[in-house]
């Protein structure tokens, strides 16, 4: 086992769930030179050092990484070519504050790799308690996205979660748990069946956890948790949820990283579906009834199953088959000759976009290479 193996497994035992210090700390330093600091307690931010406070004398990475092999797991991080880059670099976007919105810093799974289970993935999620009517809409929306070849993400729970889960199995699809417990904790224990049939699927399925083994679940880590569901994916679809749940949550997190939302309206008159209903009505959602609805949320008006879809009937256009922030970006960059210089540096797109400035970057050279921008210099402008 490597140094570097061990001192990620330090960092996330140590440090429990997402820190930006740490994060900054491990773009400076690395994560051996960062595990050191921690254990010596020298040259930490006061928030890190606080936070490492009551773990950092003990050192079982060892423990740790024989017992996720025990289990199935893996631990995987930025060094790892697995490591969803793209969908990582969502969390830079977000508008939310606080810790709890950094992106992880190590993943452990057991299952398949997760760049191509999170390149094209939708996050279904509702309430525990689902109703005949939830369930039949759950059943109907995940096998429609699955057999699209989406992802079908969510959080192993009771409910929507779990027939989410079984329905894209069931198709032949791709299905990925989020857990909010470590390795060899199973919850619900009910679901323990489940959980072996999608980590045995080979690439088809995954469970994917921030947590060290032996963590159990609490609330805290069940609404870290929802983030990580809603940033790893294309977009999130509320099913069935009630005013206030943790589903309601998620969505919050997709719209903070500016992903796409959908909810499916339910009976006027459900309890069950008012959280739904009141995320279409202050528009935080779109209404959603149908696969091709979801799919038309993140992969672009070009992807859109033209013989599902005959209204749309015309060639797929590159500019509209961007996602939401390549095309902020895309708007925010001016076209050839347009200007007194004819185009625009980084700072400047990024300010009319309203997104960081790495997360801008980044954009900008995904667009480069699908031919979209040009780069002159320091500036940039439309190729078209």
């Amino acid at each position: 086992m490597t140094r570097a193996r061990r001192a990620w497994a330090y960092l996330a035992r140590t440090v429990e769930g997402p820190h930006p210090s740490l994060n900054v700390l491990l773009g400076e330093v690395g994560p051996e030179e960062a595990a050191e600091r921690i254990k010596r307690r020298v040259g930490l931010p006061r928030d890190l050092a606080g936070a490492t406070e009551t773990r950092y004398h003990r050192d079982q990475s060892d423990e740790d990484l024989a017992a996720a092999e025990r289990h199935g797991f893996r631990l995987v991080t930025p060094e790892d070519d697995e490591w969803p880059v793209d969908a990582i670099q969502q969390f830079l976007g977000s508008t939310a504050k606080g810790p709890e919105a950094a992106p992880p810093h190590a993943l452990w799974v057991r299952g398949g790799e997760l760049g191509p289970l999170f390149d094209d993935s939708v996050a279904m999620v509702g309430t525990r308690a689902a109703t005949s009517y939830g369930t039949r809409m759950t059943e109907r929306l995940a096998a429609g996205v699955a057999r699209a070849g989406a992802t079908i993400v969510s959080g192993g729970a009771l409910g929507i979660d779990a027939v989410a889960h079984r329905t894209a199995l069931e198709v032949g699809g791709r299905t990925v748990v989020v857990a909010a417990c470590g390795p060899g904790v199973d919850y619900p224990v009910s679901h323990v069946d489940l959980f072996r049939r999608i980590g045995a699927t080979g690439e088809n399925g995954a469970i994917v956890t921030e947590y060290p083994p032996g963590i159990r679940p609490a609330r805290h880590r069940f609404l870290t948790r929802n983030r990580l569901v809603a940033g790893l994916t294309g977009a999130t679809v509320l099913v069935e949820a009630g005013w206030r749940s943790g589903a309601r949550n998620t969505a919050g997190w997709a719209r903070s990283m500016n992903r796409p939302v959908g909810a499916v309206p339910g009976p006027a008159t459900a309890a069950s579906s008012t959280g739904c209903h009141d995320a279409i009505r202050q528009g935080d959602a779109v209404l959603v009834t149908s696969p091709e609805h979801i799919l038309g949320l993140y992969r672009g008006i070009g992807a859109v199953d033209e013989d599902a879809q005959l209204e749309l009937d015309w060639a797929a256009d590159p500019v509209q088959a961007l996602g939401r922030n390549e095309l902020r970006v895309y708007d925010a960059t001016p076209m050839a000759g347009v200007g007194e210089g004819g185009g625009a540096d980084t700072a400047a797109i990024a300010a009319e976009a309203a997104l960081t400035l790495p997360l801008t970057m980044h954009l900008l050279l995904a667009l480069e290479g699908k031919g979209l921008v040009v780069r002159e210099g320091s500036t940039w402008r439309r190729s078209r």
